[in-house]
């Protein structure tokens, strides 16, 4: 069994039909994302890796990153995408705690990756124009070289996810994970080979990669491929599509054009959101605006999809701040801290299991066996409740409803930031004494990261610059918005700091 075998399985008759159709108007058939694939998976055998060889890629999005995602999997090796944000400190981390023996980067990026790459290991570029020096290393390949046979259990993938600590974490995916989770939203979503997905969605993510592009391979659908989200050009396109899936930022993004109407979207089947809670009024106003009612689902890095609202009318309503039933073949629960299952409309921490959930943490079994129960259930860290009320109706029994994150999680944009590692990055500033970071709302991307930040004696510190600074250290999506001076942190009588009261105090007015 390889996944890649399966998400190949199910191609138009005609395999030079269109698959994908890339933004700059060039198409590309099913018969070459198939050569270019197996060229790609011929050259990756050729460099005789192990059959745990990791390959990190970090890209700017082109259907052929699509082609290299699929041949790694071929190949038998280990996917290991890194955001295209990321910057030379976090990279440095990745690459030494993962230990890949392939790198890919952009050319801009190279020079300063090269001097990251392990000891022995390869360096490719690859451009967002589909050029580079790997497209070029795999040309002279015959297009015939077949997917290494793997088991269920097998790593397909490796997705790094910071942890409160500090130290992201590797979640280990398998060929089995990700293959029982795409079959079951192909049911669950009605994919058909007919549909055309709107395709604009980082592929360095659970989200883009394992949930959208999986989906419409899988189904043998076509994509209507975008570099990034644009609202004005996704708009252009939609009379082109049947399903597009988004974090809650697009749809927002959306209902500000007034080109978003109802017959502008009358031959779309499906609109999905995720990554990120989807607020009641938007819920609302799309609704109304476009007479489509979004599909909102939750899934983590570890597990991809768990819970989603129906597709299916017959098998109930969507509803606003619900994330609806959880899918096939999945269990969730609400427990106590006890451990004891929750009555409806009583919040407790939600624990999922299923063939979805991941193998465990790279290089991290304690961590791994600490985020298990003992009967082997997978402590989300999310907090929820069944049933109860929710944005002014009751909602059934049988729906989960996230209301918090245990965690100190900060979702921006539909990424995930962890307060932890922002503070570890302010407190090395000159003149930080201490630090806190907390959320705050955003109008655009639902949340935004603030910082609380108390200077050592005598220090003169500029908010601004520091803000600047931190930019140049990290991904954008993690550096903060706000930083405010303050004499010192608010403490509760055990010294811990009262992020809430922080929150309280910086978040702007609704």
């Amino acid at each position: 069994m390889n996944l890649a075998t399966a998400l190949e399985a199910n191609p138009p008759a005609d395999l030079n039909a269109p698959c994908i159709h890339a933004a700059c108007g060039r198409i590309y058939s099913w018969r070459e994302v198939r050569d270019t694939t197996a060229r790609l998976t011929a050259l990756l055998l050729s460099l005789k890796l192990p059959a745990d060889a990791r390959v990190a890629v970090q890209v700017e999005k082109s259907p052929e990153a699509l082609f290299l995602y699929l041949a790694v999997l071929r190949a038998g090796l280990v996917y290991l995408p890194l955001n295209t944000a990321y910057r030379e400190k976090e990279m440095a981390y990745f690459l030494e705690d993962a230990a890949p023996s392939v790198v890919v980067a952009s050319g801009a990026s190279a020079p300063w990756v090269a001097p990251l790459v392990p000891p022995g290991a390869r360096l490719f570029t690859l451009e967002e124009d589909g050029n580079g020096s790997l497209m070029e290393a795999a040309a002279p390949f015959p297009a015939d070289a077949p997917a290494v046979e793997r088991k269920a259990d097998d790593l397909a993938a490796i997705l790094y996810t910071s942890g409160t600590t500090g130290r992201s974490k590797g979640a280990m995916l398998t060929h089995g994970n990700l293959l029982s989770n795409a079959q079951t939203l192909h049911e669950a979503w009605g994919w058909r080979s007919d549909d055309v997905l709107l395709h604009a969605l980082p592929i360095f993510h659970a989200h883009g990669l394992f949930v959208a592009a999986q989906g419409a391979l899988l189904a043998g659908a076509q994509m209507l491929w975008f570099p990034k989200f644009n609202a004005g050009e996704v708009l252009a396109a939609l009379p082109r599509a049947t399903v597009m899936m988004g974090v809650p930022t697009f749809y927002v993004r959306l209902l500000a054009d007034p080109g978003l109407t109802r017959e502008r979207c009358a031959g779309m089947r499906l609109f999905i959101s995720g990554s990120a809670p989807l607020l009641a009024e938007t819920f609302a106003a799309f609704r109304e605006r476009t007479g489509h009612t979004i599909l909102e689902r939750y899934g983590m890095t570890e597990t991809i999809m768990l819970v989603s609202n129906p597709y299916d009318p017959a098998k109930g309503e969507r509803l606003a701040g619900t994330v609806g039933m959880p899918l096939p073949g999945v269990e969730a629960r609400v427990v106590n801290a006890a451990g004891e299952p929750c009555a409806p409309g009583e919040i407790g921490a939600i624990q999922v299991r299923g063939p979805n959930v991941f193998k465990g943490y790279w290089q991290m079994p304690e961590k791994t066996k600490e985020e298990f129960t003992a009967d082997g259930w997978f402590k989300t860290g999310d907090l929820g409740r069944w049933g109860g009320e929710t944005a002014g109706r009751t909602a059934p029994d049988h729906y989960l409803t996230i209301v918090g994150r245990s965690k100190e999680l900060i979702i921006c944009g539909g990424y995930n930031v962890y307060p932890k590692e922002i503070e570890g990055y302010i407190n090395e500033l000159p003149g930080v004494a201490e630090s806190a970071v907390f959320g705050v709302r955003h109008p655009d991307f639902g949340e935004a990261v603030a910082a609380a930040v108390v200077p050592q004696a005598g220090a003169q510190l500029d908010p601004e610059a520091m803000k600047e600074t931190l930019k140049s250290r990290m991904a954008n999506f993690k550096a903060p918005k706000q930083i405010h001076l303050l004499p010192e942190l608010p403490r509760n009588a055990m010294g811990k700091v009262q992020k809430n009261r922080l929150q309280e105090e910086f978040n702007p007015a609704r």
